[in-house]
């Protein structure tokens, strides 16, 4: 990819979008909850800690059928191999399933990956080089399938875009917030909230990094950026909710959550912060933007400062006055359902049904043990909830989600076991819609996302039935003949980008093309590809000989191909 830097302006919060009716009425919440494991700490126990869980009632514990594993898998992870599916098929546990992936180490960070491929040279100071390499060495080949898609969803919530950093070493200031984000994946919202409020990337991104309190002779006021998205976006929404999800109102208009006295007041709070580069070069080197920012006391609104009901004294310290205000969020209401229903989009439906979200919010407000916030217990509730995993609830048209354009890729890329033949996963930037995805993970347009949770598309059947598609948002004319063109090209080999797909499992079917699209169905489509579509696909495969090396490879490029393209693989269910 070319050396590119882009600024992009202080992002302005639209009007709040329409909110979707619910699939089904609400209900009674089941007591019985899915608990993970049980935390020490609001910042979480120890990767080796065992992990109990309680079955919610009526879910198996374990898989009934290669295509139920294979369904749970998709929600799971950015994708499979053959082998992962029949070991989850073996072991006959959701309950080992997530143990195991609970306890894989993390592998070598995005910073220290870069560092050791020679990006911190002075050459790249300004530029994103080295950034998309580490992203795709990560999804594609870290082992740890749970955590890196854990991460991707992170990553489109509480976001940052390298596109917008004006800052030096931008690669490197997205880099160590996607580790923040895999060092708090498994851990607790809580700290989470902090680690991503003093990261250089966040600080930059959202423009408080050099914040300064009022100064009455000017007329200036704080920067109220990041107090405005960080309760808007990642933690309490613009709406009071119910537990199950549900809108509060009032006279028929809907109860904010806070006004702009709110904002103002909290923004109090980010005043003083900016890079800690003590000790350190000038001009400082990459190394400034792993390390949490620091105060600079001149610059520090001391005074008190009031939000959401709750008033900081003046005199506390910036580091009191931060806990205070997140501590305030993060035991703020709305944010196990605001939180628990985005994730929920994310992972497995986009319009959960109410006793869904209820579920999950309950389990993120407390795990089972006391404690709020459990990342690991969400992730379990979540992917374990009867409406998950009910194959019924499946077959409902209301159900599933669009798989968005890079979840597409990774499973490919981790069904066929693709992997760059140079060590460098030069893959790029797939931002371009034109000629690539039309996504890139840490690429955003802007801090909401690649697209919004809310967004119905007009004029739809969507929008008659009160649905959200988020992922539609970024799906038109020019993204679907793109996406397909690019995959062709991907599936074949013929990318310039030295990634090679292992299709080992796939070629000794070429001369049984039933067989060989139903291991494509299995793996890569979990078992969504009908007996027509399939047929469909078939007649295209047998109209190639497999007599010849290329006629082989060409069946299996065929076959990858028209399923990537069908609408029963682009929509998970």
């Amino acid at each position: 990819m070319d050396a590119s830097t882009t600024i992009v302006p202080k992002q302005e919060s639209p009007p709040a979008p329409a909110r979707q009716t619910p699939l089904v009425p609400p209900e009674t919440i089941a007591l019985t909850l899915a608990a993970a494991s049980v935390l020490a700490a609001c910042g979480g126990g120890t990767a080796d800690e065992p992990v109990p869980f309680a079955l919610p009632e009526g879910v198996a514990a374990s898989p009934t059928s290669a295509k139920d594993a294979a369904r749970f898998l998709t929600q799971a992870t950015p994708g499979f191999s053959r082998a992962e599916l029949d070991a989850l098929v073996r072991s006959g546990s959701y309950a080992d399933w997530f143990t195991t992936q609970f306890a894989m180490p993390r592998s070598q960070s995005h910073y220290d990956w870069m560092v050791s491929r020679g990006y911190d040279n002075s050459d790249n100071r300004y530029s994103t080089k080295g950034l998309d390499n580490s992203i795709w060495r990560k999804l594609i080949a870290s082992p740890d399938g749970l955590r890196q898609r854990v991460v991707l969803a992170l990553s489109e919530l509480c976001v940052v875009s390298v596109q917008g950093l004006d800052t030096a070493w931008p690669q490197f200031a997205a880099a160590h917030y996607l580790d923040i984000l895999e060092a708090n994946a498994f851990g607790n919202y809580r700290q989470l909230l902090t680690d991503i409020s003093l990261s250089p990337a966040m600080g930059c991104y959202l423009t408080y990094r050099g914040n300064a309190k009022a100064n009455a002779a000017s007329g200036s006021e704080p920067d109220e950026n990041y107090a405005r998205e960080l309760m808007q976006l990642f933690t309490i929404g613009l709406v009071q909710l119910d537990p199950d999800g549900s809108v509060r109102s009032s006279g028929g208009k809907p109860l904010e959550t806070y006004t702009q006295a709110d904002v103002s007041g909290l923004a109090r709070v980010f005043t003083g912060w900016d890079l800690d580069t003590s000790g350190l070069a000038n001009p400082y080197p990459a190394d400034a933007m792993r390390r949490p920012m620091t105060q600079k006391s001149s610059r520090y609104e001391s005074g008190s400062k009031t939000f959401l009901g709750v008033t900081v004294a003046a005199g506390a310290s910036a580091a009191e006055s931060l806990g205070t205000a997140l501590d305030t969020l993060f035991n703020h209401p709305n944010l196990p359902v605001f939180v628990g229903r985005q994730m929920i989009q994310r992972l497995v439906t986009s319009n959960p049904s109410p006793a869904y979200v209820g579920r999950v919010a309950a389990t993120f407000a407390n795990n089972g043990s006391g404690v709020r916030g459990d990342m690991k217990a969400l992730i379990a509730a979540i992917l374990l909830d009867p409406e998950a995993r009910d194959p019924a609830a499946a077959a409902r048209p209301g159900f599933g989600k669009l798989r968005e354009p890079v979840v597409r890729f990774l499973n490919w890329a981790r069904a066929y076991g693709a992997s760059s033949t140079d060590g460098a996963w030069a893959i790029g930037d797939l931002s371009d819609p034109a000629s690539r995805l039309g996504q890139s993970p840490m690429r955003s347009p802007s801090v909401f996302n690649f697209f919004r949770p809310g967004y119905v598309p007009p004029n739809t059947s969507f929008s008659a039935q009160g649905l959200a598609a988020p992922e539609m948002q970024i799906t038109n004319e020019v993204t679907v003949a793109s996406y397909v063109n690019y995959m062709q090209q991907v599936i074949g080999n013929s990318l310039k980008d030295g990634l090679k797909a292992d299709y080992r499992t796939l070629l000794p079917l070429v001369d049984k093309p039933a067989a060989l699209l139903a291991e494509i169905n299995q793996v890569l489509a979990a078992g969504a590809l009908s007996e027509a579509t399939l047929a469909r696909i078939q007649a295209a495969v047998e109209s190639v000989a497999s007599n010849t090396t290329a006629g082989q490879q060409n069946r299996v490029f065929i076959a990858l191909t028209l399923a990537m393209a069908s609408p029963e693989f682009i929509v998970q269910k």
